[in-house]
């Protein structure tokens, strides 16, 4: 009976897991910020170290979440069709290079609201729709895309 219990646990925590993994992501930046929204395409070619700009030249800071978190997971895998292990090769590859640099990893989703809300050129993404006006939703990836 334990050893039951002990497997539906399991069961329920990955369930719960998963589901957290597919909510929708909302793409940010800095109210102040000359962008109002920004294209699937947009979103990759600055989250993926393709452009550093803006498509009004303004520099970018992009803001990451750490690779155990569920949203990033999601966001990745919405945005760009990549796994986990995916991801991780394409930025090793780069990084090799010494051309291009990941998104500045920060570790929790306050953490890039706070810094999208003090950086007029920060970008970043967060699991819940922000209600903090210093922030503004620039693409929304809908779960299960």
């Amino acid at each position: 009976m334990r050893r039951l219990l002990g497997q539906l646990s399991l069961m329920l925590a990955l369930a719960m897991a998963s589901a957290g993994a597919w909510a929708d992501v909302y793409v940010i930046v800095n109210a102040g910020n000359a962008i109002h929204a920004l294209s699937n395409k947009d979103t990759v070619d600055l989250f993926m170290g393709r452009t550093r700009t803006y498509a009004n030249g303004d520099y970018v800071l992009a803001c990451d979440l750490p690779r155990d978190s569920a949203t990033r997971v999601a966001f990745y895998q919405t945005l760009t069709g990549m796994t986990q292990a995916q991801l991780n090769s394409y930025w090793s590859r780069l990084m090799f290079t010494g051309r291009v640099m990941p998104p500045q990893m920060l570790q929790t989703e306050q953490s890039v609201l706070d810094m999208v809300k003090r950086n007029p050129g920060a970008i970043g993404y967060v699991g819940q729709e922000p209600q903090d006006k210093g922030v503004r939703v620039v693409l929304t990836l809908k779960e299960g895309r």
